[in-house]
């Protein structure tokens, strides 16, 4: 059996003990309905909605995979968001309603973010939370991503294994300066970008210009512009019959990956395994 066979065994048997079950998708769809209970009796959120987002919207979890919530605070139908301020404001009249109701653990607030967060964990479910004001672009972040998905299966499985062995590496913290989710899913995207031939167009060909600056104005008709343009530019993509097919195996693209990383000598290296 060949070097490059007997990774792809590997890695397909690290994707069957990552990939989420469907007691992992019940569980974190328990959490969002329990946060929603608890946003509703908090008063200076009334109005309000709890948006799941991050890569259980882009389908790019894993088990142990982090439950990313934005609170959508009620703006009519136009796209606004709350100053700093009351994002930390609010955070904290969340944080109290938590504690008073129970059922939550390891809270802590962080106010100086660049964008505020509250981080908890479920007792009954043992997810971790990271909560924000207002995400938005987070929202739309995560649903980009899992309409690249759809374009190719193997980018699926691609950024889950890079997850792994990120964290294998210690390298998936942004805290100390590494990566976070979003990063590695990028660099995935650059890599199939990349390829010979390439696996994904360019990100422009996907949707033109800069999402946050789509997102303004009413947003049911900003969100589904930026979908619908979305849709027909991978559509296209994907119809494309004169488009040259990349045929590699997960474990030549990862490979291939890393070598754009300039990870030396592979194969000596692999202790994630």
């Amino acid at each position: 059996m060949s070097a490059y066979s007997a990774l792809e065994n590997v890695l397909k048997e690290i994707l069957q003990a990552v990939k989420p079950v469907p007691e992992d998708w019940e569980k974190r769809s328990r959490v969002i309905d329990e946060l929603r209970r608890v946003v509703e009796s908090v008063e200076s959120l009334r109005g309000a909605t709890v948006e799941p987002f991050g890569s259980f919207v882009s389908n790019l979890f894993t088990r142990w995979s982090d439950l990313d919530i934005s609170i959508d605070l009620y703006n009519g139908s136009y796209i606004s968001s709350a100053g700093k301020k009351r994002k930390q404001n609010l955070l904290v009249d969340v944080q109290i309603a938590l504690r008073q109701k129970g059922g939550w653990r390891r809270l802590q607030l962080i106010p100086n973010a660049r964008v505020p967060i509250l981080k908890f964990e479920s007792s009954r479910q043992s997810i971790s939370c990271d909560m924000s004001i207002d995400n938005i672009q987070g929202q739309m972040k995560s649903k980009l991503l899992f309409w690249i998905s759809a374009v190719d299966g193997r980018f699926h499985d691609m950024v889950l294994l890079v997850k792994e062995w990120a964290k294998a590496h210690d390298i998936n913290n942004p805290k100390v300066g590494t990566f976070n989710s979003y990063s590695l899913s990028l660099l995935v995207i650059f890599h199939f970008q990349t390829c010979v031939p390439a696996i994904l167009p360019p990100l422009k060909d996907i949707y033109p210009g800069n999402i946050a600056d789509g997102l303004q104005g009413e947003r049911i008709t900003a969100e589904r512009h930026i979908a619908e343009t979305c849709a027909a530019n991978i559509t296209r993509f994907r119809q494309d019959k004169f488009r040259p097919v990349n045929r590699s195996s997960l474990s030549e693209l990862f490979i291939s990956f890393l070598g754009k990383l300039h990870v030396k000598d592979f194969f000596n290296q692999m202790r994630w395994l």
